[in-house]
């Protein structure tokens, strides 16, 4: 067998195949061709190792850690300063956590208004809305027995039916200016709304002394509401003055509307005040002083 040069190859797969082939040549074709398959093969191999990747796989799903960050989180937010909006107050939370003012501001007032009404504004409003429904109350009881009068049987006229016509309007002409325009839609939520803020922090002594003249804004009110307070007043006080002097029996119609009138308004007090107390608070202005 003669070996013939090789001549210079450009890779070790093929200079391996020709050597083989030269050795065995002139052979047996069956030989030759397994020669050949069995040179390919081993091209192939050493190609496949010298083009695959040394690198490690790393796995589909990579587990979270305490610190990992995770890719919807954009990174704008990773870098981005805070704005003035939401400045920073660290020294106002509790725990180190970061919470911005406004936030801070929002949770305390939600806090307070969840919390409701303590034991001090409760006390302090009571006293002030009783202290004006027992003064309605007194007046009633005077003018009761009065009213009353014309249907007692004994020493008194009956009245007539003209008479008993204008005994029942005047009971509902008060009925509704007196008990429901002027108490219900109007006095009776401001002493309501008034004797609520008795029971702020800082309120004066003379505050709570006269809690009842208070809620009725006789004094530490705006000017239009005193204005109105003192003249409503000492209105009624000149027409009692004047009903006095009526003749029978219209002083006594006068007075039964001035008792459905006053009935009217206290239980309308009352009422206002025990819906304040569910909901935690007046929504009626109370008509309190500008601190300028």
């Amino acid at each position: 067998v003669t070996i013939k040069p090789v001549p210079a190859v450009k890779s070790t797969g093929t200079f391996l195949y020709l050597a083989t082939t030269s050795a065995v040549e002139r052979q047996h074709p069956m030989m030759r061709t397994s020669l050949s398959l069995a040179g390919l093969g081993l091209i192939g191999s050493f190609a496949y190792g010298f083009s695959s990747s040394t690198a490690p796989r790393l796995p589909s799903v990579i587990p979270r850690t305490p610190f990992a960050v995770s890719s919807r989180t954009p990174k704008a937010n990773l870098f981005t300063l805070p704005s003035k909006a939401a400045e920073i107050d660290v020294n106002g939370v509790r725990g180190g956590a970061i919470t911005p003012k406004s936030t801070i501001a929002a949770s305390d007032a939600s806090s307070e208004s969840s919390s409701g009404l303590n034991l001090r504004t409760i006390l302090a409003s009571l006293w002030g809305t009783t202290g004006v429904a027992y003064i309605l109350v007194k007046a009633i009881r005077r003018v009761l027995p009065i009213a009353m009068e014309p249907f007692a049987g004994e020493g008194f006229l009956p009245l007539s039916q003209f008479q008993l016509l204008a005994y029942i309007g005047t009971c509902g002409w008060f009925a509704y200016v007196e008990g429901y325009k002027g108490f219900q839609t109007k006095f009776s939520p401001l002493v309501v709304s008034r004797s609520l803020t008795l029971g702020k922090s800082g309120t004066p002594i003379h505050h709570l002394l006269f809690g009842p003249f208070y809620s009725m804004g006789l004094f530490h009110a705006t000017k239009k509401r005193m204005t109105v307070s003192w003249g409503v007043t000492l209105g009624v006080a000149g027409i009692v003055a004047a009903v006095k002097r009526l003749p029978y029996p219209w002083r006594n119609i006068v007075d039964a509307g001035v008792v459905v009138g006053l009935t009217w308004g206290t239980l309308a007090m009352l009422a206002s005040y025990v819906k304040a107390l569910f909901k935690g608070g007046s929504e009626f202005d109370p008509a309190l002083p500008s601190e300028n």
